[in-house]
């Protein structure tokens, strides 16, 4: 597989105190099956759709027990460089850069408005095997209090373009590498429970959205948003009900026009 360009979306985790429930409530709702876990990396347990490798579950370490959370990886084809213009960006570095054996090195970072994300070095582990297939990772959007630090952060440190839509309802943006979309950026308004904090919001794809939510909501989730048709396609904000938010998508089914986005800079 050739590489991913530097900040492109590559791979998700999530660590969950009931590793068994987490695993029962995701492969019901995205038809996930689970390999073993890995005791020598602390059970970490990778998930498939249609046989593809589309994420992990993991126990969270001890002392950790926070709540449950997606970590979305950006792809770096060097993970000290990346991490140390984190830093010169204003942004601060959770877990250094860290070999996972043969598999590529790992990093956490937080951007300074609190965002929490991931990086990782490739090895013998490429990251997602599908992308944008029932089950598996369509699209994400950071979700911050303090968006003018994002969109400082993020095009310093990997290179994105800016696009804004034309809204004065939302303040949105699509952060761009090479012309293709990789990330949204949308403010957190007073819609958002003070609870909720800063953070990259993870959207699987789904082949039924309101099949999803019906199963994830028999199953405890709560649903924050949604389902609602848009141009993108039918989709839903939900918690899990380990406390995780997540989206699930249909891109099949839209309903609309695109909306324009405008050059940003």
């Amino acid at each position: 597989m050739a590489a991913q360009p530097e900040g492109t979306p590559i791979w998700a985790d999530a660590m969950f105190a009931d590793l068994e429930g987490a695993k029962k409530f995701y492969g019901e709702v995205l038809g996930w099956t689970f390999g073993e876990s890995s005791t020598e990396f602390g059970n970490y347990t990778e998930a498939y759709a249609d046989g593809k490798a589309v994420a992990a579950v993991v126990p969270p370490m001890p002392g950790a027990e926070e709540q449950s959370a997606w970590c979305l990886y950006l792809a770096t084809p060097d993970a000290a460089a990346t991490a140390a213009r984190i830093r010169e960006s204003g942004g601060e570095i959770v877990l250094e850069p860290m070999q996972v054996a043969d598999f590529g090195t790992m990093c956490i970072a937080r951007d300074p408005g609190g965002v929490v994300f991931g990086l990782w070095q490739p090895g013998k582990h490429t990251g997602f095997d599908a992308v944008g297939t029932p089950g598996a990772f369509c699209w994400a959007e950071i979700y911050t209090r303090d968006a003018e630090k994002s969109d400082g952060f993020f095009p310093a440190v990997f290179s994105y373009s800016q696009k804004s839509m034309p809204d004065d309802k939302i303040d949105f943006r699509v952060y761009e590498l090479n012309g293709a979309p990789l990330l949204g950026r949308m403010r957190m308004t007073e819609d958002f429970p003070p609870e909720v904090p800063p953070h990259i919001n993870v959207y699987f794809a789904v082949a039924d959205c309101d099949e999803a939510v019906a199963k994830a909501k028999k199953l405890g989730a709560q649903v924050r948003f949604g389902p609602e048709t848009s141009p993108f396609g039918r989709f839903a904000t939900l918690t899990d009900p380990h406390g995780a938010p997540f989206s699930v998508l249909d891109p099949d089914t839209t309903e609309g026009e695109m909306p324009p986005l405008d050059e940003v800079g």
